[in-house]
């Protein structure tokens, strides 16, 4: 019998969230019929062109926003296919240019380590895959919206 902390946690994992991401690409692909009518539309309705972020080391990163949404659809769908496909080709090119194996990659960093950098990008992917699906739901209702679609909600 499941507990009711355990479905909460399951609510929050990784899977359910890398789900819930192709679950809304999977819908914005099949709402958007005709991706062309996406150029030159900003995905917000009111877009900033900049937006500084300062990091907890004190340092400003300023990020330019200024895709439409043909750039998020192509976007998100092309993230879409990496998690359901994966990135192998990219990655095995990578290590021959680099001539870097799995093997020498672990006896350089200890399993602490390890576990500290596994949750540090678990975390940061859970909140990206969490962005990412609100961008692919927003998209699919400025979409319903630019084309007419009555009843699409927010």
């Amino acid at each position: 019998m499941m507990q009711i902390s355990d479905s909460y946690n399951q609510k929050n994992s990784l899977f359910n969230a890398m789900n819930r991401f192709i679950g809304a690409v999977n819908n914005m692909d099949q709402t958007v019929m005709v991706p062309s009518l996406l150029r030159d539309v900003p995905l917000e309705e009111e877009q900033e062109t900049k937006t500084v972020r300062t990091a907890s080391n004190g340092t400003s990163t300023y990020f330019q926003d200024v895709g439409d949404m043909h750039s998020y659809y192509v976007l998100l769908k092309s993230i879409r296919n990496d998690i359901e496909w994966g990135i192998l080709q990219g990655d095995e090119r990578r290590k021959e240019k680099v001539g870097v194996t799995a093997l020498d990659i672990s006896t350089l960093e200890s399993d602490e380590d390890l576990e500290k950098q596994f949750h540090y990008h678990l975390n940061g992917l859970h909140t990206v895959l969490s962005k990412l699906t609100r961008k692919a739901n927003t998209l699919t209702n400025r979409y319903k919206q630019e084309i007419g679609i009555r009843g699409c909600g927010h």
